[in-house]
């Protein structure tokens, strides 16, 4: 075989028919190629090859772009774009004017007084907090909410919503208008809504994780509540922390199936909260290790968990309560939960305290 490095000294036709005929340097070249954004790298490899160095170690396409507005050399590639007094956007509005599909949003800790319209091309972007005490507050887009949400697949991490009206008093924090949203490590204090999503959106769902809502909802034309979702696929709320609603419901939801598991549903002292949960037409519900307690200043007395109030019109499907915690705090007595469907619910392992009531309606209470 002829080495690369006589080639060299021969002329450039030996070069590239050793190239080809050593299964070696083809792989090499290959990699090569590969690694290189270039037709100058690629040469550069080539040569590098040829003298017997390892290859170079260029950046990959999968490594994250951070310059605003560069191009995605491939879809792996996600933008960032970056939120902050002295960063390339001032506030959360102005990315959201510039933001693609994909786009992770990163917001610096502060408090803005801003709302922000993420437009319906703008679907999987990510927007999340990069430290502490990020708090978007007072102000609310189209007269709906401080986010209001028109793309698909949205994930929303660690910022603090605070305190959004509108003139039907019905502001949410986040109001969602698409399909698959997930809020994460979020908090919803003394809004209107916390979170509202009220569009016919059959096959979406939501994810709520390790959240808190506090101080939201009124009633003052329409109820609003801390979370109340429409008539959705599913809606999954999971250790996350309600207290303090005002006179709605801390939790209302018309998706075909509701899972709360290991959340802290309380009224606290001072909420006035009607429902705990309040699964409006039916449909799925699993609760399983959850700690819930109605409040002395409820506006409902009657009950904690309450299915098809509002009709029995969502399928049929399994409704499972196990293992809560559920406390009276009430002069009276109340119910636990109250199911107006025609599916039996099956509630084993809770806890009760104080004088409840555990089922009303079709089921079985087991230990």
């Amino acid at each position: 075989m002829v080495r690369a490095e006589a080639c060299l000294h021969d002329d450039a036709l030996c070069v590239l028919l050793t190239i080809f005929a050593t299964s070696a340097c083809i792989n090499r070249w290959k990699l090569s190629l590969k690694r290189t954004a270039s037709l100058g790298h690629f040469v550069t490899a080539v040569a590098l090859t040829l003298v017997g160095f390892t290859s170079p170690s260029w950046p990959q396409a999968e490594m994250t772009a951070t310059a605003i507005g560069s191009p995605a050399p491939n879809s792996n590639m996600r933008r960032i774009l970056h939120v902050g007094a002295d960063k390339e956007f001032a506030k959360p509005s102005e990315a959201a004017a510039a933001v693609q599909a994909g786009d992770i949003v990163q917001i610096t800790s502060g408090t803005y007084a801003d709302c922000a319209v993420w437009p319906r091309h703008a679907r999987g972007i990510t927007i999340e907090a990069t430290g502490d005490g990020v708090t978007i507050a007072d102000k609310t887009c189209s007269d709906k909410g401080i986010f209001v949400i028109q793309s698909d697949d949205v994930t929303v991490r660690g910022i603090t919503f605070m305190r959004a009206k509108a003139t039907d008093h019905n502001g949410a924090g986040i109001r969602s208008e698409a399909r698959n949203l997930t809020v994460e490590r979020t908090r919803f204090i003394d809004n209107e809504n916390g979170i509202l999503a009220v569009r016919l959106v059959a096959d979406s769902s939501i994810i709520v994780r390790d959240s808190y809502f506090k101080g939201n909802g009124n009633c003052i034309v329409l109820c609003a509540h801390g979370i109340y979702v429409g008539h959705i696929a599913k809606l999954t709320i999971e250790r996350s922390h309600f207290i303090e609603q005002h006179i709605g419901h801390h939790v209302k939801s018309r998706a075909r199936l509701t899972e709360l598991v290991g959340n802290v549903i309380e009224d606290g002292p001072y909420g006035t909260a009607s429902y705990l949960v309040d699964i409006a037409n039916g449909g799925g519900l699993i609760m399983r290790d959850n700690r819930l307690q109605k409040g002395p200043l409820s506006d409902n007395s009657s009950v904690a968990v309450t299915l098809a109030a509002e009709g029995n019109t969502n399928a049929s499907a399994e409704i499972r309560i196990e293992n809560n915690t559920f406390t009276n705090d009430m002069a009276g007595g109340t119910i636990f939960v109250r199911n107006g469907t025609a599916t039996a619910a099956t509630l084993i392992g809770n806890r009760l305290m104080g004088p409840v009531t555990v089922l009303q309606g079709p089921g079985i209470v087991g230990n």
